[in-house]
């Protein structure tokens, strides 16, 4: 079929496409996977895990540190929308670099060869974030030598390396959904319900920070209105949120109630946590190349950092842009966590 975009004008049929999602195992992944199916596309997945496939959906497994594996995958695609990276508050630069830069690097070659139209490069705040304070701010520019952290660099240079390939016959966009949440969330929701359980998740500065989240119907939903609106968005970095910031403590207490623990009370300072998540950070780091661990640390000064300081962005040009307003509220939100976890009182 010829190459078109996703979106189209009032009263014109809407196109088929054959898209490629890869990272569909995760959360974010799997619902864009699925609502673009929903919405009639073709879609192929590509992810490391093996996954259930669906009505629409062609499941392939592989990475994209893989040449070749990456272009069988993308093999007549008319769009590839790209979610797979390394995610974690510690490591080593190697494997961040490997996935995300030269696993974009991969989709990126890969898409053009293929002659695909379109690429939504699946990105994250974190990549203009410098450990200072965001209020009302748009999506400033990734900057890898200023990003925090690991994930942050390799992030903020694959997105930059991504925006550099946009060009008339190759429309890239970069959208950043700002911690993203939900029902089956196994990155922010779980981890926040077993450390408050275990009497381990402290407040920073008594919570008071306040920033904002993206609950994860709203995420897929702008991603794909983003291949939709390729000709509006193409070349451009969006921040999506709910729109909706609260004070961290406030949205940890929601999330903790809506799961049935009690909500963490104890506060330690935002500038101490910032020192002890340093050192951690570095000890994980030693112990992890050992073996001797193989979970998140418990704090990294980039953690402490997001739960101390403000940040919250204007979406005024994300939602002009996409012609798109999120669908579902915090506090709805929050409702759904419930009834996922069985609802029933604090205990």
């Amino acid at each position: 079929m010829g190459r078109r975009g996703a979106g189209r004008r009032k009263g014109e049929k809407a196109v088929s496409l054959q898209v490629l999602v890869t990272g569909a195992s995760g959360l974010l992944g799997g619902a864009v996977a699925r609502l673009l199916a929903d919405k009639g596309h073709r879609v192929r997945t590509f992810q490391r895990r093996h996954t259930a496939g669906g009505p629409g959906l062609e499941v392939l497994s592989g990475t994209v540190t893989d040449p070749a594996a990456v272009r069988a995958a993308v093999e007549g695609a008319d769009a590839v929308i790209h979610l797979a990276a390394k995610v974690s508050f510690t490591g080593g630069w190697d494997e961040f670099a490997a996935v995300n830069i030269g696993g974009t690097r991969n989709l990126l070659d890969a898409a053009r060869a293929a002659g695909a139209r379109d690429f939504v490069f699946v990105s994250s705040p974190s990549v203009a974030h410098f450990g200072h304070a965001l209020a009302g701010e748009g999506a400033g520019r990734a900057d890898p030598q200023r990003a925090r952290g690991n994930y942050a660099r390799s992030k903020a240079a694959a997105e930059l390396i991504a925006l550099a390939a946009d060009a008339p016959s190759f429309r890239v966009a970069a959208v950043r959904p700002h911690v993203v949440w939900g029902p089956g969330d196994t990155q922010l929701v779980e981890r926040v319900v077993k450390r408050a359980a275990a009497g381990r998740l402290p407040l920073l500065d008594h919570g008071a920070a306040l920033i904002d989240t993206t609950y994860i119907d709203n995420a897929a939903a702008a991603i794909v209105r983003a291949l939709e609106r390729m000709d509006q968005a193409r070349g451009q970095a969006l921040v999506v949120t709910n729109g909706q910031p609260r004070p961290v403590g406030e949205l940890l207490a929601g999330i903790c109630t809506a799961a049935g623990v009690r909500p963490p009370s104890w506060s330690v300072p935002g500038w101490l946590a910032r020192g002890a998540g340093s050192v951690v950070e570095k000890a994980w780091l030693v112990a992890g190349a050992r073996g001797w661990v193989r979970d998140e640390p418990p704090m990294t000064r980039f953690l402490a950092e997001q739960l101390s300081t403000a940040h919250w962005f204007d979406q005024r040009q994300t939602r002009q842009v996409l012609d798109w307003v999120p669908e579902v509220g915090l506090d709805e939100g929050l409702k759904r966590l419930a009834a996922y976890y069985g609802g029933g009182p604090a205990r």
